[in-house]
């Protein structure tokens, strides 16, 4: 016949094995010194094993029970995830996360419908801005994660990936060789700053193609072979391309993806969107290919 292990037992021989004895380990579970002992005897006496060698000054594990300690705690962290994500008093109700619109796609919508089906009563609103636009938000605690691009993190940033920043614009399209160049960018875009300082650097005429706050708009434009832009390599849409690399057009340099968290949410729901993000942008650094590209290399790496 079947027998089962007894989580509490097993919670009270993880904690007296991490501290070393029982009377640190009673007051870490706020249980009696008799009780942590009664819990461990118990669970001694099922497998029919002694998992401590009890010396005057300290316990040590037994071969037996340093075997037992790692299946304790992958029994343990396994039971605590379940009641996290099916417990409702556990659940955090709501995440607030910021993306900037050039890197939603693909990685997102994965992530999002991986965590709803991981935590159906789980909400999650998803903000699409400019990293300038979101750290304000970010810092007036309206967002509880953001995704950024930026040259480099500020304070709390943590670096995902390095891209190069490229000029794009319509694949087989000639905008590039004109003079001025017309250029298309959202009078937001943190990107506009850099590619008028390095064209001004470089003693190239330019003109503005685009005045408004529609990306749609200025992506239209550059489809169309009527301006160009500027994207992180591996991050432009598909139906852009880079410009090529003999064309007498400046280097933009390099934008890291950063992640930064508010710290206004705890648990493991939020440290698994993180970990989820993580692997994606992370990944995205080995990018070659123009978006959309396929998602089974991030399934895999979210799985």
């Amino acid at each position: 016949m079947a027998r089962n292990l007894d989580l509490t037992a097993l919670r009270a021989f993880i904690v007296t094995a991490d501290v070393g004895g029982v009377t640190r380990a009673s007051s870490l579970l706020n249980l009696t010194q008799s009780a942590v002992s009664m819990q461990i005897k118990r669970l001694e006496e099922s497998l029919g094993l002694s998992l401590f060698f009890r010396t005057a000054r300290r316990l040590s594990l037994t071969p037996e029970g340093e075997q037992l300690l790692a299946y304790a705690r992958r029994m343990l962290d396994l039971n605590d995830e379940v009641l996290a994500r099916l417990h409702s008093s556990s659940l955090t109700s709501e995440l607030r996360i910021g993306v900037p619109h050039d890197i939603v796609y693909p990685a997102i919508p994965e992530i999002l419908k991986v965590m709803a089906a991981r935590y159906p009563r789980l909400r999650i609103n998803l903000t699409s801005a400019f990293t300038m636009t979101m750290k304000e938000q970010f810092a007036r605690g309206e967002l509880d994660l953001i995704l950024t691009t930026e040259e480099e993190p500020g304070p709390g940033g943590e670096k995902l990936s390095c891209h190069d920043l490229i000029w794009v614009g319509a694949p087989g399209g000639t905008a590039w060789q004109n003079r001025p160049v017309r250029l298309g960018f959202e009078e937001n875009c943190k990107f506009r700053a850099i590619a008028l300082e390095r064209l001004d650097a470089a003693g190239i005429p330019w003109e503005m193609g685009f005045f408004g706050r529609s990306n749609e708009a200025v992506h239209a434009m550059i489809a169309a072979d009527l301006a160009l832009t500027a994207r992180l390599r591996g991050w432009n849409p598909g139906s852009t391309c880079a410009i090529p690399g003999h064309a007498d057009l400046p280097a933009l340099g390099s934008m890291w993806i950063c992640l930064y968290d508010s710290g206004l949410q705890k648990g493991p729901i939020i440290e698994d969107l993180k970990g989820q993000i993580r692997a994606a942008y992370a990944d995205a650094s080995q990018r070659t290919t123009t978006l959309p590209v396929d998602l089974r290399s991030l399934k895999r790496a979210s799985a």
